[in-house]
C-alpha cells in the first residue's frame, strides 16, 4: 500500500459546510471524556509511556480481535513469551487487512496526531514507525499525552472498594486536567456468583466492619458513595452483560435473601431478580440524592469463547452483541424512580444496533423540565463507535429526540492514545450536518449550526455534568 498523507485536513468532510463547521467551530474545543477505563495509577505515577506496543496493544480488544481474524498466533497478541517489537510488527502485518474496519482509521489518526506520522502502517514501514513512535513516547507521560489532545476532564471506571489514592495524588498535582472517579457498581449485583462472598469480605475490609446483614451492606454502600462524592465523583456506571428484569419485592424478602447468601446457600433465579431489583432502585435513589449522572451500558454477551477465557482469563476480547430485550427493564426501572421524583440524570448505551429506536424513544419518555436533555441516549458504544454506527446514532437521535441537547462522544478506552476518537466523532458530526445542508434539509446558517456543533462536542457535557 503506497498511500501517504491519508489523514488530510478534510478527512471525512465531504462538503464546504462540513469543512467550515469542523475547522472553525469543532476542531479546537477541549475534550470532556466522561467515560473511559484509563489507569489513574499510571497518570499519578507520571512516568513516560516509553513503548507504543504497551500503549497501543496491551489492552485493546479491538486490535486483538483484528489480529485473531488475520490468523496471528495468540503469542503475539496476549502472550508474554515475545517482545514488544515482535507484537507491533504482527499488528503492522494486520493493519492493511483492516481496510474498511474502523481500526484502519483510528490507527492512522493516532499515528498522525501523536507522532506526526503520515505513512500507512504495514510490514514495510513497521520498524521505522515503531522507532519513531517510541522516540516520542520515551519523553511523554500519560498526563502530557492527554494535555496534548486538549483533554480537560477524564472520568475513570472504579470499583466501590477502590481507595482512590491515585485520584487524590492527581488532584494534588499540577496537571492541567481533572481525573475523576466513576462508581462502577457491577460487583454489587453478582449475588448469583461464587465470587460474591469474597467481594463482601473485600467491601468489609474497606469500611472496616463486618457485613453480616442487609443493613450492614447498605451502610457500606452509603459510605462508599459519600467517599466517592468527596473525591469528585459525579457519575455511576453499570455494565453487567445479562438479561435484566425489575420484579416486585419487599424489604423483608431482600433481608432474607441476603442472609441466605451470606450463610452460603444458593439462591433461586427469582431471589436473584428480587435482590437485583431492590439494588437497582436503591442505588438509583442514591444517585439522585447526590445529583450524579447514572450510566447504563446494556447489551453485551460476554466471554463467549470458553477456550480463550481459560487460556487468557476474563476480558479476553471474546465479547459480542446480544439480543436481550432491554425495553421492559428500562421502562420499569426509570418509571419506578420517576414516580417518586428520584430519577437521576441518566445516560443509556445500547450495543445492539437493532435497538437504536428502542433506546432513543425510551429516554424520551422520562424527559422533564428539571434539566434540558436530562435523559440521554448515549453515543455509539463499543462495536458501534465507528463511522456507520455514529451516523446512525446521530440520525436516530435527530428523529426521536433532540440532537441539539446531546452530550457527545467519549472514548470508553484503556489507551492514552485513543483520544483522536473525539476528532473522529466531530468530523462525522460536521459531515452529517453538512450533507443535510447540501440536500436542503436544514438552513445554511453557519453561525447557528456552528453553535449547535460546539454544544454537542463540548458545552452540553460541560453544563450537564458540572464537574
Amino acid at each position: 500500500m503506497n498511500a501517504t498523507h491519508f489523514i488530510t485536513d478534510n478527512f471525512l468532510l465531504q462538503s464546504d459546510v462540513a469543512q467550515v463547521l469542523y475547522h472553525q467551530y469543532a476542531k479546537e474545543l477541549p475534550i470532556i471524556d466522561y467515560h473511559n477505563h484509563l489507569s489513574a495509577k499510571k497518570i499519578a505515577e507520571n512516568l513516560p509511556v516509553k513503548n507504543i506496543t504497551e500503549a497501543w496493544l496491551k489492552e485493546d480488544h479491538y486490535k486483538w480481535r483484528g489480529m485473531r481474524a488475520n490468523g496471528i498466533n495468540e503469542i503475539f497478541i496476549t502472550g508474554t513469551a515475545t517482545s514488544n517489537k515482535e507484537k507491533f510488527i504482527k499488528w503492522a502485518e494486520t493493519v492493511p487487512y483492516t481496510l474498511k474496519n474502523p481500526l484502519f482509521h483510528w490507527t492512522h489518526l493516532e499515528l498522525k496526531r501523536y507522532f506526526d506520522i503520515d505513512e500507512i502502517l504495514q510490514p514495510s514501514t513497521a520498524e521505522k514507525i515503531y522507532e519513531k513512535a517510541n522516540a516520542v513516547l520515551e519523553h511523554k507521560t500519560p498526563a502530557q499525552l492527554l494535555e496534548h489532545m486538549k483533554v480537560e476532564v477524564v472520568c475513570t471506571t472504579d470499583d466501590p472498594t477502590d481507595d482512590l489514592k491515585y485520584h487524590q495524588q492527581i488532584a494534588d498535582s499540577n496537571f492541567n486536567l481533572k481525573v475523576l472517579p466513576t462508581f462502577r457498581a457491577d460487583e454489587l449485583f453478582f449475588i448469583n456468583k461464587d465470587t460474591y462472598s469474597n467481594y463482601i469480605k473485600k467491601l468489609s475490609a474497606r469500611v472496616n466492619y463486618n457485613i453480616n446483614t442487609l443493613d450492614d451492606f447498605l451502610k457500606a454502600i452509603d459510605e462508599r458513595i459519600h467517599f466517592f462524592h468527596s473525591q469528585g465523583c459525579r457519575l455511576s456506571d453499570f455494565g453487567v452483560g445479562e438479561a435484566l428484569r425489575i420484579v416486585d419485592f419487599n424489604r423483608n424478602d431482600i433481608s432474607k435473601i441476603f442472609d441466605k447468601k451470606i450463610k452460603g446457600s444458593n439462591l433461586t433465579s427469582d431471589e436473584v431478580d428480587k435482590y437485583r431489583s431492590f439494588l437497582f432502585i436503591y442505588l438509583g435513589q442514591k444517585y439522585h440524592e447526590f445529583n450524579w449522572v447514572q450510566q447504563y451500558h446494556l447489551g453485551p454477551i460476554r466471554n463467549n469463547n470458553s477456550r480463550l477465557v481459560k487460556q487468557i482469563g476474563l476480558d479476553a476480547g471474546c465479547d459480542s452483541i446480544s439480543d436481550y430485550s432491554m425495553a421492559e427493564f428500562m421502562s420499569s426501572l426509570f418509571n419506578t424512580l420517576d414516580s417518586t421524583n428520584q430519577l437521576a440524570k441518566t445516560i443509556t448505551y445500547n450495543l445492539n444496533p437493532a435497538q437504536n429506536e428502542v433506546f432513543a424513544t425510551m429516554m424520551g419518555n422520562f424527559q422533564n423540565s428539571d434539566v434540558p436533555g436530562k435523559m440521554q441516549w448515549g453515543s455509539g458504544w463499543w462495536f458501534l463507535d465507528q463511522k456507520d454506527g455514529m451516523e446512525k446514532q446521530i440520525d436516530c437521535l435527530s428523529n426521536m429526540g433532540l440532537l441539539s441537547r446531546f452530550v457527545g462522544m467519549l472514548t470508553d478506552s484503556r489507551s492514552f492514545l485513543s483520544f483522536p476518537r473525539h476528532e473522529y466523532f466531530r468530523r462525522i458530526l460536521c459531515n452529517v450536518i453538512g450533507n443535510d445542508v447540501k440536500q436542503g434539509l436544514v438552513p445554511n446558517d453557519i453561525e447557528y449550526l456552528g453553535q449547535m456543533v460546539q454544544n454537542i462536542c463540548y458545552y452540553n457535557a460541560k453544563e450537564y455534568f458540572k464537574f
